[in-house]
């Protein structure tokens, strides 16, 4: 059941939603359980009391993110196994790993039917890793390779900025920080997290093939930070706080991260639509910036 998504509702009652191949799943474990002797029932459900259709939708996403987390924490060890490889046999070795993990991800978003978070964290630690091993064989490589050049930074003014629905505190960051320092009349449009296709202006960020996403073990809002070329160290230490709640790692030990982890929280409970999320958000982050880039007074002698 777990290998198909389905989570549990009650004993012995499990849930997917209703499309094609979700029944095609359940027949087939329906055929396995009759063929072995047992009972089994498939029914086309809907809930009238006890659980809503909201609350069956977290316990999907909570079985889901806590695949993502197993996968970053698995993919984090290989990141560091990288370190410095030249080994022609151990990168070989690490390749295995990292195609394993590559399948593993596949599966999980195969089964993630309501874009739980974490897959942009998982996305981007393979992607590190994928970074990581390239940059190893280069090193081997006895004609040098010239590297791309990246496109994504130019022409960021005047453009519709994508992201998944449900934003939190990664791409409320995100947004407050496009809006703030880079375009201020940017426009944003809020999607499903699934099968979303960019229209010519657009970019996306904080999901999935975005191309301001997670890289490595940086959060969205690192990446945007570095790759706008924003050096400033109270947006530093925004990055550090919103990696540590977002990622969960403790990375940096920022002491503010459980405050305003409960203030994201709070101004999500509050507001249902993104539009609304952001604008309190950026009330939120203007004045966490605004904290940071104080200057302390002058000592007076």
């Amino acid at each position: 059941m777990q290998s198909i998504g389905a989570v549990s509702i009650k004993n012995a009652v499990y849930a997917l939603p209703n499309n094609e191949q979700t029944q095609e799943d359940f027949a087939w474990v329906h055929k396995e359980i009759i063929e072995g002797g047992g009972e089994a029932v498939i029914c086309d459900a809907r809930l009238v009391d006890g659980l809503s259709d909201i609350e069956i939708k977290a316990l999907f996403n909570s079985a889901r993110e806590a695949d993502y987390r197993e996968l970053i924490q698995d993919a984090r060890t290989l990141l560091e196994q990288t370190q410095g490889l030249q080994a022609a046999d151990r990168q070989t070795e690490l390749k295995a790993q990292f195609t394993r993990l590559k399948t593993r991800l596949a599966r999980i978003v195969e089964i993630d039917f309501f874009g739980a978070d974490g897959r942009e964290a998982a996305d981007g630690m393979l992607g590190g890793i994928q970074a990581k091993l390239m940059e190893s064989v280069m090193k081997t490589e006895t004609t040098p390779v010239e590297p791309a050049v990246n496109s994504r930074t130019l022409d960021l003014v005047g453009r519709v900025w994508v992201t998944r629905q449900g934003i939190k505190v990664d791409r409320i960051a995100s947004a407050w920080l496009i809006r703030r320092f880079i375009d201020k009349d940017a426009a944003f449009k809020f999607v499903p997290g699934k099968n979303y296709v960019p229209s010519p202006n657009e970019l996306r960020f904080d999901m999935f093939d975005a191309e301001y996403t997670h890289e490595g073990d940086r959060c969205t809002f690192e990446v945007l930070l570095t790759r706008a070329g924003l050096e400033d160290s109270a947006l530093q230490a925004i990055a550090e706080i919103v990696h540590d709640i977002d990622l969960k790692d403790g990375k940096f030990g920022r002491e503010e991260a459980g405050g305003v982890k409960m203030l994201i929280a709070g101004l999500a409970n509050s507001h249902e639509a993104d539009e609304d999320r952001l604008t309190a958000g950026c009330t939120l982050f203007d004045n966490l910036y605004a904290s940071f880039s104080k200057k302390r007074p002058e000592t007076k002698r």
